[in-house]
This record gives structure tokens, C-alpha cells and sequence, in this order.
């Protein structure tokens, strides 16, 4: 079999989503909890890819669910479209995860009278690493600098936006924003002890943005 590719991956996920949402699964009937739909979801398409690509799949306690081509597999419910990431860096908020996404919205609704689940991808987008950053931390920050701001104007825009990181980092990190402002990012991300990663953006975006495909897009039928 061939090497997985982000082409090939991206191809994979349209089939996928055409394929499920055609598919009853009493596996699913009743079960309302959303991570263990999205780890069901998750090992189906694994197991999709593994069939008719060479990969190397990962797990989530690993890291990443498709190392070989530096991505990370997300599903979410239509209803609130957001899930979790590791914390690594304060400057993942800034410069991106430093990994690829695919997001697979989801709409669940069950089959009372045959006892079947059914899920309907009403989303699904390939968003590129250089573009999974913090929406309104990078567009301040660009804005700064695009003002002419300076180092202490940036250091504290980073305190107000609450970047969880001691101060002496900030510092450092104002210094490279100098040098290297960052692109702007498309997710909504929040502070815990792991990353919230919110969607709403990428689901609902309208114009074409290079490096975010979608591969299955909301409200088209």
C-alpha cells in the first residue's frame, strides 16, 4: 500500500463522511456521551485509512492519531463545536499547535424504532498547522505591530489576553514577535489545564482562506 499523504487524507475524509452518513450504527443508539462518539468516530476512520493506506497510527495517549503526516484527528458535536488539546507551549496560542487538524462535525440523532444511531458529518475541515493559532491573540498582535507599536505595547496586549506565562517569557516571546509577527490563526482557543480548542470559526467561514479546506462544508446539502 502507498505512504498516507495530505492529499490522500484530505480525499479519505470526504469518502469517509459520504460513507457514514449513510450508515446505521446500533453501536451508537442511546449513547449521548461526546467523547466516546468522537473516539468511536476517531478509530472508524483510523481503521478506514489503515485499509488502504501505509500509516502509522497513533493514539491519543501517545500523541498524535496520524503522525506520519503531522496531523491530529478532532470530532465534535454540532451543538458546541469545541474539544481539547495538550498544553506543550504558551506560544502555541501565537504561532499554532504546531500540527495539522481535521475536524469532523458531527449531528447525532437515533432510530427509535430500529434502534440504530445515525451521524450526519455536517462539517469537515483540513485546517494547516501555520493557521491553528489563536484568532484574536494573532490579529492583535498584528495590529500592534502594524501601528508601530513597540515591545511594551505587546507585552501588554500578552497580559490582558492572559498567555499563561511568567512575565520574563512574555518578554522573550514580545522580542520574536518583532522579528517574526505571527500569521493569523482561525481557532478560538482558552486557557486550562489542557487547551479548549472552539470551531466556530472554521465552520462557519465564508470566504476561502489558504491552508483551511473544506472538505465537507456546513450548511451545504
Amino acid at each position: 500500500m502507498k505512504p498516507l499523504d495530505l492529499k490522500s487524507l484530505i480525499k479519505s475524509a470526504k469518502d469517509f463522511c459520504i460513507q457514514e452518513n449513510k450508515t446505521s450504527r446500533p453501536e451508537l443508539f442511546g449513547v449521548t456521551d461526546g467523547k466516546a462518539i468522537g473516539t468511536f468516530i476517531e478509530h472508524e476512520f483510523q481503521n478506514y485509512l489503515a485499509q488502504r493506506y501505509d500509516l502509522k497510527a497513533g493514539s491519543s495517549a501517545m500523541g498524535l492519531d496520524l503522525p506520519s503526516v503531522n496531523c491530529d484527528i478532532k470530532t465534535t458535536s454540532i451543538t458546541q463545536p469545541q474539544s481539547s488539546c495538550p498544553f506543550k507551549d504558551s506560544k502555541q496560542k501565537i504561532y499554532g499547535l504546531g500540527y495539522h487538524l481535521l475536524v469532523f462535525v458531527y449531528d447525532k440523532h437515533d432510530d427509535v424504532e430500529n434502534k440504530t444511531g445515525h451521524l450526519e458529518f455536517v462539517s469537515c475541515t483540513f485546517i494547516d498547522k501555520s493557521l491553528t493559532a489563536d484568532y484574536q491573540t494573532t490579529k492583535g498582535i498584528r495590529d500592534i505591530i502594524g501601528r508601530k507599536g513597540n515591545k511594551d505595547d505587546i507585552v501588554a496586549y500578552l497580559l490582558d489576553r492572559n498567555i499563561p506565562a511568567d512575565e520574563v517569557t512574555l518578554w522573550n516571546i514580545a522580542d520574536d514577535l518583532l522579528k517574526n509577527p505571527p500569521q493569523i490563526g482561525y481557532l478560538t482557543i482558552s486557557n486550562a489545564l489542557q487547551w479548549r480548542l472552539q470551531y466556530g470559526r472554521i465552520v462557519n467561514l465564508s470566504e476561502e482562506i489558504d491552508g483551511i479546506t473544506p472538505v465537507i462544508k456546513y450548511g451545504n446539502k
